[in-house]
């Protein structure tokens, strides 16, 4: 018996390892550095650079780029930077992971701190969190029917699943200049660059995938003449795609965005004079795309002319339960320690956000995080003309989904869609943020799927021996499909010979059925 299939491709994580590392160096500043008095401003960022899958195990190797502004012990140029880096190799231990395998490799600095040794040397001290995953592609074939039915009784339910379509990662890029304005001065040197995305969306269009946004571009630097510092910032459009074939408009996808690289350098104008900021930006896109699909799934076959066996096997589907996009508002105020200098005017605030705990509840899902808001700002006091503050403000959000599932599958993600810091007074400063949360609940069905048929006679002595005429009684749980099947005969005929109009059945109803030979 030929039987019809269709088949799903589906992607599921078949390892994945998280590691906790500490990053300790010492850090010896460049010749052509000033010394150092004091830091006032690190920054650190991870660079992955390969990752082999080996036997149980994944390798990573990187590095942390850090970048410090600090004050130095010069009367000209009070203000000076560096940049410098660590790298690591890290072994993370994955329990059946093969050579070959695709691994796929993330993670954040959770804490940085850059002291002072000495004039010449700095302590650098970081805790990073890795986290690598394998994920392995799937195909199920899932049984449909009977292609020639033959007398045979069919009972299909509809069914509605998620089938893959693509899944790959792919580089976004964006380069873009940026002229300073008239009424600035040449740049000398760039002392520090807050370069962050915003309201950042993604969206498929004409076999293409889009990100729009805005660029928060911030730079402090110095003059060509002259002791001041300058500030400048300014916003530029995020607008890149990529091309995919099967990237169509009324399709499900997830593109989570990480920027790789953001670059900013300095480039002579048509004059020759240090006018313009060449940016650079290389964004990672981990895009996955899925077709919804109804189709009718085989649930149980039986004939009257011959023993039909059905045989099962255990397969597993998805399903999109709920796609889910919340804000969280945040209003805080930030106040200055004593020993910190007074701001004249605020020239960056900076804002990243980490998702530390997320728990399923009755009600939907529950997100816990810290938003770290960092400024940098120009100071009241001439012998230290640049200040820095930092502050952590915890956050919680429920994300409604109704009749969550314990065992549902669960994706979120975080970021920071608005940030802004407003002077109070020259100690004091209104921090607003919206936090943005893109939620993607999944469920993972179970379902008992055909995989063949054998046939065999039919017992004709035990046919023989039931009864040709039965009066039933309705019980609780009765279906018209499983009394036709027990008593050889068709669910058509039961509803003919008591002229029934559905197929529902109430307990306690009367019903007579005719065997069919």
């Amino acid at each position: 018996m030929e039987l019809n299939k269709i088949g799903v491709h589906r992607k599921q994580e078949k390892i994945s390892a998280i590691s906790q590392i500490t990053l300790d160096d010492d850090y010896n500043v460049p010749d052509y550095r000033p010394d150092i008095v004091k830091v006032l401003k690190e920054k650190g960022e991870l660079r992955f650079d390969e990752v082999n899958a080996s036997n149980g195990a994944a390798w990573v190797k990187g590095s942390m780029v850090f970048r410090v502004l600090y004050r130095s012990d010069q009367e000209n140029g009070k203000i000076s930077c560096l940049r410098g880096e660590i790298p690591f190799q890290e072994k993370l231990n994955m329990e059946g992971l093969v050579d070959y395998d695709k691994v796929k490799v993330g993670g954040e600095i959770e804490d940085i701190t850059i002291g002072v040794i000495n004039s010449r040397k700095l302590s650098v001290r970081a805790v990073v969190v890795l986290r690598t995953a394998s994920e392995e592609e799937v195909d199920e074939s899932f049984t449909t029917g009977v292609s020639e039915p033959d007398g045979c009784e069919q009972k299909v339910k509809s069914t509605q699943m998620l089938r893959l379509v693509l899944a790959e990662r792919d580089i976004c890029r964006q380069k873009t200049e940026i002229v300073l304005p008239s009424s600035k001065p040449n740049v000398h040197e760039v002392l520090w660059k807050s370069i962050e995305l915003r309201s950042v969306e993604s969206f498929l269009k004409d076999g293409a995938i889009g990100v729009n946004g805005e660029i928060l571009v911030a730079i402090l630097y110095s003059e060509e003449e002259g002791e001041r510092l300058q500030w400048f910032e300014t916003t530029v459009p995020l607008s890149c795609s990529v091309d995919k074939e099967a990237a169509t408009e009324g399709k499900l996808y997830k593109v989570k965005i990480t920027p790789v690289t953001m670059e900013l350098e300095v480039k002579q104008d048509y004059d020759g004079e240090e006018r313009i900021f060449v940016m650079e930006l290389a964004l990672d896109m981990d895009i996955h795309i899925w077709q919804e699909e109804t189709f009718d799934l085989l649930e149980d076959i039986y004939s009257l002319s011959r023993n039909v066996i059905p045989v099962r096997r255990q397969r597993g589907l998805e399903n999109l339960r709920m796609k889910n996009y919340a804000k969280q508002r945040l209003v805080e105020q930030m106040v200055l320690s004593g020993n910190q200098e007074k701001i004249l005017q605020i020239c960056a605030c900076e804002g990243n956000v980490l998702l530390e705990h997320k728990e399923i509840t009755p009600e939907g899902v529950m997100a816990e995080g810290i938003l770290t808001v960092e400024l940098l700002y120009i100071t009241t006091d001439d012998h230290m003309p640049v200040g820095t503050a930092r502050e952590i403000y915890p956050f919680s959000q429920l994300l409604e989904v109704p009749d969550m599932q314990k065992d549902a599958h669960v994706e979120l993600e975080c970021g920071v869609e608005q940030l802004s810091a407003v002077m109070l007074d020259q100690e004091h400063i209104e921090m607003k943020a919206v936090i943005h949360l893109d939620l993607m609940v999944f469920d993972e069905m179970s379902v008992m799927n055909i995989e063949e048929v054998t046939e065999e006679p039919l017992d004709m002595e035990a046919l023989k021996q039931s009864p040709g005429l039965v009066g039933y009684i309705i019980k609780q749980g009765d279906s018209l499909w499983n009394i036709a099947k027990e008593n050889h005969t068709t669910v058509s005929d039961i509803m003919e010979t008591n002229q029934l109009k559905t197929q529902t059945l109430t307990p306690g109803d009367q019903i007579l059925i005719i065997k069919k030979v």
